[in-house]
């Protein structure tokens, strides 16, 4: 009996070490992703660069990152969760190390392109081994655990990474960043497993026309669809915000200290923890009403937008604390495009349609990082002014305008699709007309 539960619990012990060191690998991601934003300021003095300039760093990362999801996808299947995690790791520490010497704009654009590369690489690849490693009813739960925990990544960049930024200097900064990358890398290369001792092979590869007839039936499913408005709508704001232009607009913008502003962002990750389990509970509890959870995020967002860029510069400490942990919601929020993916595509198609929709928020993101750029190198002298960051921050409502179209055409649609299989959605004043009705 003994002999037979050892082996079990070391499966099980081991289960969660490789998690633990798939989750650094992600955690520390994101902190590369991230680590530009609490630098933003210091890199336009460092390169000389213009708001357009500055913006463009993160924009091709983005760029990078969105334009590489489905393609990750591919060479996932081909070559396993452990290896795109460790070339992913290595990868975006070439690019802070790159970064780390780089006094010119050439070579400073290469090194974002190399994080986005390598970042590409990594969440995709940590969600496999967690669907590969865990019970298939943990896995919801876990994945949500996954995109939280990584995500406080932003905190490391905002504490510790903007502490050595501006004390020691910008080079150090980045090397530490590197360096860090490639203990996590190592750390992969010599824990990860794609999947559990004895656990049967992966299905062969799909064949590249296969591939491509499942994107476009994933596209011409509904629920990918929502799931994709859904992210675009949500996710934008917040990672503009924690990517490139809030602490610039923090300190040049509200008249904060880079302290301060560095706070303003933990308090944005510790939110987003926050949120995250009630919106997954809320989910699970009620599939048929994930989209008016997602309208009322996206109402709240812009609502609260509108409160700050309306009051004349400074706003108020409070109104911007509020504004930050709004921010946070989106993140969670556009985990629901994911349950989208899960719920409307068969088994075989849901990386595919994972893929899409992943595009979705962050082909935002780039879009308005870049537009925040531009807008502030044209209005006011010198850019970085209360008033011209007041007037940049207006090109968001083009991205909800659309999103917002795009979601509540894509809910239609979706909701007709499950009325023909027998699901009827019903109104919301008959769901309160019948707990009303139900006896207490």
């Amino acid at each position: 009996m003994g002999d037979e539960m050892r082996p079990r619990t070391n499966l099980h012990h081991r289960l969660w070490v490789v998690w633990s060191v798939g989750l650094a690998a992600y955690l520390v991601g994101v902190m590369h992703r991230t680590s530009f934003g609490v630098a933003g300021l210091d890199a336009a003095e460092r390169f000389q660069a213009a708001p357009a300039e500055l913006a463009g760093f993160v924009v091709l990362q983005l760029l990078v990152y969105a334009c590489l999801q489905i393609p990750v996808g591919v060479l996932l299947d081909r070559f396993g969760a452990r290896r795109l995690i460790v070339v992913g790791a290595f990868t975006m520490a070439a690019g802070q190390l790159v970064l780390a010497v780089a006094t010119d704009l050439p070579l400073a654009i290469l090194a974002r392109v190399l994080v986005g590369a390598g970042d590409a690489l990594t969440f995709i690849s940590v969600l496999s081994v967690v669907t590969s490693w865990f019970p298939p009813r943990r896995v919801p739960m876990m994945t949500q655990l996954t995109g939280l925990i990584g995500q406080s990544g932003q905190v490391l960049s905002a504490v510790p990474l903007a502490a050595v930024l501006h004390g020691p200097g910008w080079t150090p900064a980045f090397v530490s960043a590197a360096a860090l990358g490639v203990a996590v890398g190592l750390a992969a290369l010599a824990v990860v497993r794609d999947r559990p001792p004895g656990a049967p092979p992966p299905p062969p590869a799909p064949s590249p026309r296969e591939v491509v007839r499942g994107l476009v039936s994933s596209w011409l499913e509904p629920g990918t669809r929502l799931g994709f408005w859904t992210h675009m709508g949500t996710q934008f704001s917040g990672q503009v915000f924690a990517l490139m232009w809030g602490v610039p607009y923090l300190v040049a913008g509200q008249g904060f200290s880079t302290g301060a502003a560095s706070a303003m962002l933990t308090l944005l990750v510790v939110a987003g923890i926050v949120a995250g389990p009630l919106f997954g509970e809320f989910t699970a509890r009620h599939p048929l009403r994930r989209s008016w959870l997602v309208l009322a995020v996206l109402g709240i967002t812009v609502a609260v937008w509108t409160a700050v860029l309306a009051v004349p510069p400074p706003a108020p400490t409070w109104l911007l604390c509020l504004l930050v942990v709004v921010l946070a919601l989106g993140g969670p929020t556009s985990m629901i495009g994911f349950d989208y993916a899960r719920t409307f595509n068969p088994g075989h198609r849901q990386g595919t349609a994972v893929g899409i929709i992943n595009m979705a928020g962050f082909s935002a993101t780039l879009a308005i990082s870049l537009g925040v750029g531009v807008v502030l190198g044209i209005v006011g002298p010198g850019g970085y002014t209360p008033e011209a960051f007041r007037v940049a921050w207006t090109v968001q409502y083009a991205v909800w305008a659309l999103a917002l179209g795009g979601l509540l055409v894509a809910r239609r649609r979706a909701r007709r699709k499950l009325a023909a299989e027998g699901v009827v959605v019903p109104s919301l004043r008959t769901v309160l007309a019948e707990r009303r009705r139900t006896p207490r």
